[in-house]
């Protein structure tokens, strides 16, 4: 590990003046102090803001919720507010990590964490992400757990958060704070796909900091849930997975809010299948034919080609399970 200097914020203020003067935010740690070990990441100051008031989740006057950065992955998903309106969130947290890394890991953390592609992580292999320029090593190496959709000729890293899904599914946004002031960024904004710049990989500005993810309210009742297919059921990520919402009533589907994880370079929403479904009657042959849907675009490289087929099965099985039939 590489020498760097720590500095604890004791309020926003001082956290932004660091941040300002290119110090890194820390909380729990869970990412980026493993990225230090590997050298992938060398900052030269970490600014640790875990004593800020970012902790709190409320719910907001339309109905929807509001979780504070600083709020832990395990204290998210137990929360009975999170797990009455919006399980998925719940469901998506408890697939994640172990559950000592959820007792540390933050919610802004986990949306900001890097991808956990192993040519990202050597630093022997050429990687854009990591050193612009340099190539794409999964292109032409073992690359079954990369990315089928929203690829590009630069980079095919997944995006590892099972909870940024349910949020994406979800239409969540993301509240920011800067030395200028406060905006708020709709989650499919906010994280970057990688086009020709992977190695910018959220549209932050100098010094920002994540203060909260917002969901906004959704037509009740609203039935939800995530579903993870993984190598093994204990602490792994996925290879593929499905948020589901959707909004019934009068035996008709109103809303429907759909996404998949471990497939995208980014948490990847499905229009498609959304659009299937608005409309219809719930029925077996309503869920198979949405999921056939679910891998348009993408772009299987030749070890994950298996993924487009499970994607559709893991979304098709998901949304039997939602919608009431299993």
């Amino acid at each position: 590990m590489h020498p760097f200097s720590y500095t604890k914020a004791s309020n926003t203020r001082e956290a932004l003046n660091a941040g300002r003067r290119g110090g890194r935010y820390i909380a729990g740690g869970t990412t980026l102090v493993d990225l230090m070990r590997e050298t992938v990441e060398r900052p030269e100051t970490l600014v640790d803001i875990s004593d800020l008031p970012l902790r709190g989740i409320t719910v907001t006057e339309r109905g929807g919720l509001r979780i504070g950065a600083l709020v832990t992955m395990a204290e998210a998903a137990a929360n009975n507010r999170v797990r009455t309106i919006f399980p998925v969130i719940s469901q998506a947290l408890e697939l994640s990590a172990s559950a000592q890394l959820r007792n540390m890991a933050t919610i802004g953390g986990n949306v900001m964490q890097r991808t956990r592609c192993t040519y990202f992580r050597d630093v022997t292999a050429a990687c854009n992400k990591r050193k612009p320029g340099s190539g794409c090593a999964a292109l032409e190496g073992v690359n079954r757990t990369h990315a089928i959709l929203g690829v590009s000729d630069d980079c095919v890293a997944t995006h590892p958060s099972d909870v940024a899904v349910a949020f994406a599914a979800l239409d969540a946004s993301v509240h920011l704070l800067s030395p200028d002031g406060q905006r708020e960024v709709p989650l499919s904004d906010f994280l970057l796909r990688p086009g020709s710049t992977p190695n910018r990989e959220q549209s932050l500005r100098q010094g920002e900091l994540i203060t909260a993810v917002e969901i906004p309210s959704h037509p009740r009742p609203l039935r939800s849930g995530y579903l993870k297919v993984r190598d093994r059921q204990s602490y792994e990520f996925a290879l593929t997975s499905a948020a589901v919402a959707l909004h019934v009533r009068g035996g008709v589907i109103r809303e429907a809010k759909v996404a998949a994880g471990g497939v995208g370079t980014i948490p990847w929403k499905l229009p498609a299948v959304e659009r299937h479904l608005i409309g219809e009657r719930p029925s077996e042959t309503l869920w198979a034919a949405a999921a056939e849907q679910a891998a348009e675009g993408a772009r299987p490289l030749e070890h994950n080609r298996f993924k487009a087929e499970l994607l559709k099965r893991t979304v098709e099985r998901q949304l039997r399970i939602v919608g009431g039939s299993r």
